[in-house]
């Protein structure tokens, strides 16, 4: 069924009117066929002549092309509606078989076509195109309509157009056929795209899960990464402590043998000088009966004129004071000389026991000691932490 035809303005020749006579001046996309008495007087495209109105017959046939738009509806082999719009350029090749089938007379005063042959025309186009068009969408479902329709339907209604026998018998020449669309009902249309956007949509949904799931997957990543960190940076804590550990031995052990060191040559120290001592003590005490002898010789001679048991008897208390004054030096000496001794060796004996034992016991002596010289303490207060840390301690070491 035709819904539309293109509206083409009728052509209107220039006619002008002089005293009884009428001028008439043709375009070049127009031919013109005068007729006077049933006579054929000028014929082509582009006249202008002089004629009179009541003897003459006028025709003209635009020889230009033309473009025939359409639209039609066609139902395809599943008794689907879809509408076809189309386009037919079209030219009369021969103006004299067109004048003789067609009414293309003119007004000899207006210029203006007496009838309407374009639309004549128009619809003869348009049935046979739409006839072919319907030939091939009658037997070609909905879904091969929208994909291959337009190319088999333009190809259809060109090979029918020009297999028409009536065109050339009219003048008319097929120049071009084009088939814009095809599209069927809106319902329809809406329903057929439902599928596609539904496969963007997936296409997008897919998509974005993608990206969520290297989202995710860089985010695990980061996450192993930083726990890999933590663990380098425990580990090289790990280290750390360790080393501090051995460090702190070493620095005990050196200060230990430092101490064994100044503890020996402290007694060295000792022992040489009791014994410069005790020297010194056996010199002052033989100075010391020297100086007695000196002094009893002194009074021997003072007392010389006193009698002589008076003078033995003094001599025999001089020396036996003189014996027991040396005896008594060289006691005291022996004495200072064995108590450096002792000292020495019990200095040395202690940096012996010490220099074989751990340095937590070294601490543990180190607060006994403390505690000894620490003043009277009434109370003491120990925290959970505290007791259970030195508990813990005191366990590792048994």
């Amino acid at each position: 069924m035709l819904t539309k035809i293109a509206n083409e303005g009728d052509p209107v020749a220039d006619i002008t009117r002089r005293l009884g006579w009428r001028h008439l001046r043709g375009a070049p996309t127009a031919h013109v066929r005068h007729h006077r008495s049933g006579k054929l007087v000028h014929d082509g495209p582009g006249l202008s002549f002089w004629f009179r109105s009541l003897t003459a017959a006028l025709s003209e046939v635009p020889v230009d092309d033309r473009e025939l738009a359409m639209t039609f509806h066609a139902r395809t082999a599943d008794f689907q509606d879809v509408a076809v719009q189309a386009t037919v350029t079209y030219r009369v090749s021969d103006p004299a078989v067109a004048a003789a089938r067609l009414d293309f007379s003119i007004d000899p005063d207006t210029g203006a076509w007496r009838g309407a042959p374009l639309e004549q025309l128009g619809t003869l186009l348009t049935e046979t195109a739409q006839q072919h068009a319907l030939d091939v969408l009658a037997r070609t479902p909905l879904a091969s309509a929208l994909v291959d329709g337009v190319t088999s339907v333009r190809e259809r209604v060109a090979a029918g157009l020009a297999a028409e026998p009536r065109l050339p018998a009219t003048g008319i020449e097929i120049v071009a056929v084009r088939v814009v669309a095809l599209r069927p009902e809106p319902e329809v249309e809406r329903a057929l795209r439902t599928p596609a956007r539904e496969q963007i949509q997936q296409e997008a949904d897919r998509a974005t899960y993608e990206r969520r799931a290297v989202a995710v997957e860089r985010e695990r990543t980061i996450a192993e990464n930083e726990l890999a960190s933590r663990i380098e940076l425990a580990r090289r804590e790990e280290q750390l402590v360790e080393q501090r550990g051995t460090n702190t031995r070493r620095e005990a052990e050196e200060n230990a043998a430092a101490d064994k060191v100044r503890a020996e040559a402290e007694a060295t120290r000792t022992v040489r000088l009791a014994e410069a001592e005790a020297a010194r003590s056996v010199k002052l005490a033989e100075a010391e009966a020297a100086r007695q002898v000196r002094l009893a010789d002194a009074e021997a001679h003072r007392t010389q004129r006193l009698s002589e048991a008076e003078a033995a008897r003094t001599v025999t208390l001089a020396d036996a004071e003189a014996s027991r004054s040396v005896r008594l030096a060289r006691a005291e000496a022996e004495a200072a000389r064995e108590v450096g001794e002792a000292r020495a060796q019990a200095q040395a004996a202690w940096l012996r026991v010490h220099a074989d034992v751990d340095v937590t016991t070294l601490h543990a002596l180190t607060g006994t000691r403390l505690a000894e010289n620490l003043p009277q303490i009434d109370s003491v207060t120990i925290s959970p932490d505290v007791l259970t840390g030195l508990l813990a301690k005191l366990g590792a070491q048994e």
